[in-house]
């Protein structure tokens, strides 16, 4: 049996170094996309942000709209509250009546998912259709997607502005952090953009995040929009990116720049658990196998070192064997230290927050950990609860 988890070990161990080194060699190679202010080149933008009870951010999240001072002639503001029971709408209407005082343009405009719905309509995603519904009724040709509870760096709708006729992808990152918990989830996302970016450059994994993505209204239309993905509450971002992928790869562009759009990590041990497990049940539905591999390589390879640390535990009294279990125990754990930490020190560089990495070994148990028990209870979800509902 020692031998079988030796075995295991290794192959799962240099497959995992392997995987992250070609991500490490994948980031390094994509290029950085500059940061102008040219009005002329920029297109005009309509921003589409779906919103349910978020009134503890929706004027965070404006605010670092109008910050981006985009011309006011060039882009619009849709939010589609999907029946809010808070004062997410009253904001709103209050920043659009403001801005209309001081620059005489409309910038910002509601639209209730409840007056497009059809009488006895069932919905599984209602993020999937406001977003329809905003592309639909958008003024304008390129559509920007962020989420109400986050906040945009001041570049990023100039970046967005310039990819011309491609799906735009830039980078998610969490900030503010208060505790171990919301650090090990910041060290983790940065994590996930440097395998986004990489991914994308290297030609052979398609992903990206929602809150930070633009496309042409044409090119939305053009692969059939959230058609096939109906049936799953989550993915308005992964599903769609990878039609987009299937249709034409050379249409997609991660904007590697610093400049990020923000938002704050779960707060406490169950809502973290419940973004992930919502995020994790989608997983297996995804069309890309390459995807679909990595992952399952990843969630193999985590089991496999909980498994022997366990049966190292159990062989303590066991003189013979102790010390061989001990070997493969370490084996694993320091491969995947090694290579989490190669990657994560990158990104942290990139990103400025090499402050996440004294955080580092902590955050290293988290995620062996996390990713077998999280990534197993996601298999089995039938539902879960997201912004007061319960989703199947």
């Amino acid at each position: 049996m020692i031998q079988v988890f030796f075995i295991c070990t290794l192959l799962l161990t240099i497959a995992y170094a392997v995987i992250m080194l070609f991500y490490w060699y994948g980031w390094r190679r994509l290029p950085e996309v500059p940061y102008q202010e040219d009005e002329a080149a920029i297109q005009s933008l309509t921003v589409v942000i779906p919103a349910r009870n978020e009134e503890q951010n929706m004027a965070d999240c404006l605010y670092s709209i109008l910050a981006c001072q985009y011309p006011f002639e060039k882009f619009e503001v849709l939010v589609i509250d999907d029946h809010s029971e808070d004062d997410t709408v009253a904001i709103v209407e209050s920043y659009a009546l403001n801005a209309k005082v001081q620059s005489n343009v409309s910038l910002f405009r509601v639209l209730h998912l409840a007056d497009y719905l059809q009488p006895g309509e069932e919905l599984v995603s209602f993020k999937k259709k406001a977003i329809s519904i905003g592309i639909q009724a958008a003024k304008h040709e390129r559509i920007v997607c962020i989420d109400a509870d986050c906040r945009m760096s001041p570049e990023v709708l100039w970046l967005h502005g310039m990819a011309g006729d491609k799906m735009a992808i830039g980078p998610v990152v969490f900030d503010h952090e208060k505790n171990l918990l919301e650090r090990f989830q910041s060290l983790d996302f940065l994590g996930l953009m440097g395998i986004t970016g990489a991914g994308i450059q290297l030609g052979w994994q398609h992903m990206g995040n929602g809150a930070n993505l633009s496309y042409p209204k044409a090119l939305f239309e053009a692969v059939g929009g959230f058609s096939g993905s109906e049936n799953r509450a989550s993915g308005d971002d992964l599903f769609l990116i990878q039609k987009v992928a299937a249709f034409d790869p050379t249409r997609l562009v991660y904007l590697k720049n610093p400049a990020a759009v923000y938002t704050r990590a779960k707060p406490d041990l169950q809502s973290f658990i419940a973004q992930r497990v919502r995020w994790g049940s989608k997983n297996a539905a995804l069309p890309e196998w390459q995807v679909k591999l990595v992952l399952a390589l990843v969630f193999a390879f985590c089991w496999i070192l909980l498994i022997d640390f366990t049966l190292m535990l159990l062989h303590l009294g066991n003189a013979a064997t102790i010390g061989v279990w001990f070997k493969i125990v370490w084996l694993g754990f320091a491969g995947k230290a090694l290579f989490d930490y190669l990657f994560l020190w990158e990104m942290c560089r990139y990103f400025q927050r090499k402050d996440l990495l004294p955080y580092f070994w902590p955050s290293f148990f988290l995620h062996t950990l996390y990713i077998p028990v999280l990534g197993t209870m996601s298999l089995f979800a039938t539902q879960y609860t997201w912004k007061g509902r319960k989703v199947q």
